[in-house]
């Protein structure tokens, strides 16, 4: 019956209930925007970083991070990759990589290289490399004598496609290792420091040429979700317990970037806040309008017989209806909205556009569509919209019944 009743008093005055809503749906919707844009920019650096770099997970020798050699390179053969996808349900793709620095030169200078020797389709497939190929051919499993080499790289040397390349460096066990590729095509490398600096080559033909065959120095390891990342480490720390093997998740291995988020985050953690505090005072004031209106209502119903504790039921359930309807249809109105920003995201133009591209990100706004953010918020939201929806109740308890109704 008080739901009912409740309901009923909600939709009497349906101007001041959807001005009420309405507040509540504008506060939901500008809480998600802020964040999903915020967190978009992030997302997209991590989603870069770990797909073109570190990986999600990966697999190495444990004395590879404090000494990054050749030396300290794996055997990788198809039982190895068989023990990862048997240890845990959520494996995507397995990519074994060679990462090691060598010179890249051409006959008049040399510049320092970041070479990788990579399976190639498996690679695409994990972070489309291939899109990002801007001249030539994209690199094939048999090619010998054949690498890719970044714009930014291949900028420095003054080299282009069907050009030679020299690498020149050290293999395992002091080996030396160097060798001639021809420059099969070029590649717009989305992170800024990578495209100044890497050569992609055949894992074959970089196991070839550094005297590694069969090796990798790390085995990088999709999950099939990012939310899956840390049971899939452990579940692989389990299965290589008693090897000289070490897993890292992106979180151990890019310290520096999650301290980044962290400051990134102190100014839109600001200017949430400020918002929300303009959205409680924005709630309090239609609040207290709605209250004083219905004070000899309230007053009528007390003096008629009705208990003030019946009374406050009805208000505070009136005050959840209300709450629940602005915050339940401002995610509707933010899910449609960021979906749509998601499909199609704000391109940038001009100087603001250029500034984007020389750092080496697309010149877009991208938003986030992480499901938990809208689950905050409306928390959030309708959290601040309950507390000040508790004006009326302290108004009931402390209303004279007599100053009341002669208003």
């Amino acid at each position: 019956m008080y739901a009912k009743l409740a309901w009923r008093n909600m939709w009497r005055n349906r101007k001041r209930t959807g001005i009420t809503v309405s507040a509540i749906v504008f506060a939901a919707v500008a809480a998600v925007f802020m964040q999903s844009l915020n967190r978009g920019s992030h997302e997209q650096m991590l989603d870069r970083t770990v797909r073109y770099h570190t990986g999600y997970l990966r697999v190495q020798d444990v004395r590879f991070e404090d000494e990054p050699s050749l030396d300290n390179a794996f055997a990788f053969d198809e039982p190895f990759r068989a023990r990862i996808r048997q240890s845990a349900a959520h494996v995507g793709e397995i990519l074994p990589r060679i990462e090691t620095f060598m010179l890249a030169a051409n006959d008049e200078a040399a510049r320092g290289a970041l070479v990788f020797g990579i399976d190639p389709e498996a690679e695409h497939r994990f972070n489309g490399l291939r899109d990002r190929l801007t001249h030539g051919r994209f690199l094939a499993a048999d090619d010998a004598a054949v690498a890719l080499m970044a714009e930014g790289l291949a900028e420095r040397l003054g080299l282009g496609v069907g050009d030679t390349v020299a690498l020149i460096g050290q293999g395992r066990f002091g080996m030396s290792a160097s060798g001639l590729f021809t420059i099969a095509g070029l590649v717009a490398h989305p992170l800024q420091d990578m495209n100044r600096q890497a050569v992609y080559l055949p894992l074959g033909a970089a196991q070839h040429l550094l005297s590694a065959d069969g090796h990798a120095t790390a085995a990088l390891i999709e999950p099939g979700s990012p939310r899956h990342t840390e049971s899939l480490a452990a579940a692989l720390r389990e299965t290589f317990a008693n090897e000289d093997l070490a897993v890292l998740t992106w979180r151990d291995m890019l310290p520096e970037l999650l301290e980044l988020f962290e400051f990134d985050l102190a100014t839109p953690r600001f200017l949430t806040l400020v918002l929300y505090i303009v959205i409680g005072f924005g709630f309090f004031g239609t609040v207290l309008t709605m209250t004083m209106e219905r004070m000899r209502e309230f007053a009528m119903l007390l003096a008629i017989g009705m208990r003030r504790g019946r009374l406050a039921a009805v208000v505070a359930l009136e005050t959840l209806f209300m709450a629940a309807t602005g915050v339940l249809a401002g995610l509707a109105t933010a899910w449609a909205l960021l979906f749509y920003f998601h499909r199609n995201p704000i391109v940038l133009t001009g100087s603001a556009a250029q500034a984007v591209k020389d750092m080496g990100w697309d010149p877009i706004l991208p938003m986030s569509f992480a499901p938990d953010q809208f689950t905050t918020q409306g928390l959030f939201v309708f959290a601040i919209a309950f507390v000040v929806f508790l004006f009326p109740l302290v108004k009931i308890h402390r209303m004279n019944i007599l100053e009341s109704t002669r208003r």
